[in-house]
């Protein structure tokens, strides 16, 4: 079942399957920081307001805004 990074609650390990259609500068930014299909991740913390969401991926922690993390299409793992 294809899930948003934002339906991953804190602790929870997710995989990358796709990216949603949208602009191809923006797709192009999230492969580049390592955001490819394949790739596992944890859910470190959520910012007071849900904005941006820390996630644990290839060794570094990553801050994504609502409107990037809604771009990744996740699954649970």
């Amino acid at each position: 079942m294809n899930l948003h990074l934002s339906d991953l609650d804190i602790g929870e390990r997710g995989k990358v399957v796709g990216l949603e259609e949208g602009e191809k500068s923006y797709r192009q930014k999230l492969l580049s920081m390592g955001l490819t299909p394949g790739t596992e991740f944890n859910v470190t913390r959520y910012a007071p307001l849900g904005d941006p969401v820390e996630i644990q991926v290839r060794g570094f922690a990553l801050s994504l805004r609502k409107g990037e993390a809604h771009a990744l299409r996740v699954e649970r793992v």
